[in-house]
């Protein structure tokens, strides 16, 4: 990354390329226009929030204009249900493609004409080879490949072939539409590639209307090229592919001029990896087909949705983005970036509740039967703006069972038999009797306060080292409360080649805590509220799992962040 932009957006690579491109007037009269193309077979992740704020961050950057468009030429995986969801995440992350919304099972008519125009002009025929000999005719890295017998048929044949196909007169995998290249080029992307096949199987937009399609490689540079598409920005595996994309672009040019007059240009970028999880589609579909996760959108998954969902925001994931940047070396970001992003814009936005996720009884001894008292805290520390609340406190509360010790450690400053610890915003309390059950576990505990103590008035003169947090018993909310933690246990989940990768998961990646205690500023929460959840991590209020009188929040982050304190180390 570089300088930053007059709006604020970091450069990079492709942006100094793109000036460069229009200094030297090769864009002609056109303006700068890129787009995003997924295939609707599944949920967007942060990959793909990497590639849609690229390409929209660039048109905006130069006055241009941004497309999405839907790469849907294998029905075999393509439903509505993606559409839709890619759809939301593009417009949740901030990115307006306008008007410019396209299908490229539009261009299926298209496509086929110049498909025809490619054998007509001798450089694509019908093969009959089965998908296992093309792959054995198709040669190594070393070792040239071999033409197939039937590449020399006539244009007529091909033409009448290629008909029948279109007609659905053969079965799927009999026959295919090669373009006519190069055999022994040394890129094996141009060892006359397949362009079309044939599948019988309905579409989730044309419905029954074509039984061959065309492959990927032929598709997606002719639409680019159709659509006037300046810049086809992709990831760095399609390198080796961009001679066949020149390839078709540079035909349809020459052969289909009335529909395409401009040469799109391919340039590639490291794909986003991060640690902790895996990115491949087939994987996450894997998760979710398998009941590893609670489908595409559970927050422990790295989608776009399921990211929402967990309670990140948009300006969390592109102040993340900026910061990994954009290069050509493949790199893997460490996902304590990412909570690093979201803690930073939380710790000033986000007010502060208590809520207490595994309980223990307090019994104050001496507060006066049946009182209530009203405690005054900050909602964020340090922004007075955000002003404060009253808080409810009376002589039952509950506080966490881990900050409470029977035979603590010499460092432990929390509560203990005989030893005091402030409850925040209120009174100063002395452990002095511990309350068991049965199986000796801890039930209750009996203490005693200072009325001297009160937070804000405290004239005792005492000083304790410990505060911990409290719900009062009687005004307590309920709440559910989602834990997510990494889904995978090892940073790297595929680097073990001998195990697969779901041996990795996180048996602990969700806890659910339930009839959780909370201060009774939580009923009165709007669904999508984020709170810091004091000592306990920053919340979501789930609107999509709460139910009326029923909320579920989800921890986005622990409080530790472990990536700052890294970083400050270097």
């Amino acid at each position: 990354m570089a300088e930053k932009t007059e709006t604020g957006s970091m450069t990079n690579f492709i942006y100094y390329m793109i000036k460069e491109d229009l200094e030297k007037g090769l864009l002609k009269d056109k303006c700068v226009h890129t787009r995003f193309p997924p295939e609707p077979n599944g949920y967007l992740h942060i990959g793909h929030a990497k590639a849609i704020l690229l390409n929209y961050t660039l048109a905006r950057l130069f006055s241009g204009k941004f497309n999405l468009r839907f790469d849907d030429t294998n029905p075999i995986r393509e439903e509505q249900e993606f559409v839709d969801s890619i759809m939301a995440d593009i417009r949740w992350l901030g990115a307006d493609w306008g008007d410019r919304l396209f299908f490229s099972s539009d261009y299926f008519d298209l496509k086929y004409q110049f498909a025809v125009r490619l054998i007509e002009a001798g450089r694509a025929y019908v093969c009959d080879l089965s998908q296992e000999e093309i792959r054995d005719y198709r040669g190594t890295l070393t070792e040239p490949g071999k033409e197939s017998p039937y590449r020399n048929r006539t244009v007529e044949e091909n033409l009448e072939l290629f008909n029948r196909m279109r007609n659905g007169e053969f079965p799927d995998g009999s026959r295919v539409l090669r373009a006519k290249i190069d055999m022994s080029s040394g890129n094996l992307n141009m060892r006359d590639p397949v362009i079309y096949r044939i599948l019988h199987t309905p579409h989730h937009r044309s419905g029954d209307q074509w039984c061959i399609y065309p492959m990927y490689d032929f598709d997606h540079p002719f639409s680019d090229a159709l659509e006037g598409i300046t810049h086809s920005l992709c990831s760095i595996e399609y390198a080796d592919h961009r001679p066949l994309y020149d390839w078709i672009v540079d035909n349809a040019v020459e052969l289909f001029p009335e529909v395409v007059q401009f040469r799109s240009r391919q340039t590639e970028f490291a794909r986003m990896n991060l640690t902790y999880t895996v990115m491949s589609k087939r994987k996450l579909r894997r998760l979710v087909e398998e009941k590893y996760v609670q489908g595409w959108d559970d927050p422990r998954m790295p989608t776009i949705a399921g990211l929402r969902k967990r309670g990140f925001t948009p300006d969390a994931i592109a102040d993340f983005q900026e910061r990994v940047g954009v290069s050509r070396a493949e790199s893997t970001a460490d996902l304590a970036l990412l909570e690093h992003c979201i803690r930073e814009e939380l710790e000033i936005t986000a007010s502060r509740l208590m809520a207490v996720l595994d309980p223990v009884k307090v019994v104050i001894t001496n507060w006066p039967s049946g009182q209530t008292e009203m405690a005054e805290m900050e909602n964020i520390p340090g922004n007075e703006s955000a002003g404060t609340r009253q808080v409810p406190f009376s002589g039952e509360i509950y506080i966490e069972r881990e900050d409470f010790m029977e035979d603590p450690p010499k460092k432990f400053f929390r509560l203990a038999p005989g030893r005091e610890v402030r409850l925040k915003g209120a009174y100063i309390i002395y452990c002095q009797e511990v309350i068991k059950d049965a199986g000796g576990n801890v039930t209750e505990l009996r203490c005693s306060y200072d009325p001297q103590t009160k937070s804000g008035a405290d004239t005792s003169g005492k000083k304790v080292k410990g505060v911990i947090h409290w719900v009062a018993i009687e005004h307590a909310a309920r709440i559910t409360a989602n834990l997510y933690d990494n889904l995978f246990t090892i940073e790297n989940p595929e680097e073990e080649r001998d195990i697969d990768f779901t041996d990795n998961i996180n048996p602990q990646s969700l806890v659910v805590c339930k009839d959780v205690p909370a201060e009774p500023a939580v009923a009165e929460a709007a669904p999508g509220s984020r709170f810091q959840f004091l000592r306990k991590g920053y919340f979501y209020l789930d609107p999509k799992s709460s139910a009326a009188g029923q909320p579920v929040f989800n921890r986005i982050v622990k409080l530790k962040d472990t990536w700052a304190k890294v970083k400050k180390k270097g």
